[in-house]
């Protein structure tokens, strides 16, 4: 089944080579563009995209203003960010606007492909240029609140929360098991029951819950 795209940003040749790229990926299409947030709205309402690419600087409405309203007319549509800023405080802004996603425009033809594999998929995605922006950054507002909470406030394992600390550093599954002494299909079932337990099925969603909770920390 096809997955249709609309594509928002007020430059058009930044339009074509999204388009371009999206139009090499099986299972795409894009079924409109726009460019300017203020058309997002009716454009949502006709054309009922399951994702939309929105860019954050616009000259009319901004992108982060149409994300506000383009989640609360439809929420069904996924929305990932591609944007050219890398400004911490602007990233998590549109994360808790309600972006699924954050893609820089300097991306790759494959790790778009992924975004939009993840956001099909109803999981996040972000940048990993970017991932240790977001931590650092959440950690950052968080560092006044209280002292982290313990694993069994997670309903996790001492072991279940160091590899959660693990997985967000970006350690692969490998990386893990040669690390702690285990073998890759105990870390692949710790990694398991680590999401069913959190009820987060990406490893950006994981990222955002442990840095929210205050799981990692700066010297993580």
């Amino acid at each position: 089944m096809t997955c249709n795209l609309l594509l928002v940003d007020d430059h058009s040749l930044i339009r074509a080579g999204v388009r371009a790229l999206v139009l090499d990926i099986p299972g795409y299409a894009v079924i409109g563009e726009a460019n300017d947030g203020s058309q997002l709205l009716e454009m949502v309402e006709q054309l009922v995209p399951d994702i939309v690419l929105l860019d954050i600087s616009m000259k009319e409405t901004s992108g982060l203003q149409a994300l506000q309203q383009l989640r609360r007319v439809r929420p069904q549509s996924k929305v990932l960010i591609l944007s050219m800023h890398t400004d911490p405080a602007l990233i998590m802004q549109a994360l808790e606007s309600g972006a699924h996603g954050y893609l820089l425009k300097d991306t790759t033809a494959t790790e778009l492909e992924h975004a939009l594999e993840a956001l099909r998929n109803n999981e996040r995605y972000l940048s990993p240029a970017i991932a240790h922006t977001v931590i650092n950054q959440a950690l950052t507002r968080n560092n006044q609140k209280n002292q982290p909470e313990t694993a069994e406030s997670h309903n996790l394992t001492a072991r279940q929360l160091e590899i959660l600390r693990l997985i967000v550093r970006g350690k692969s599954t490998r990386e893990i098991a040669h690390g702690l002494g285990l073998s890759i299909k105990t870390v692949e079932t710790h990694r398991s029951q680590i999401m069913k337990r959190l009820q987060i099925y990406d490893v950006a969603g994981l990222v955002l819950f442990a840095v929210r909770e205050q799981i990692i920390s700066l010297d993580d």
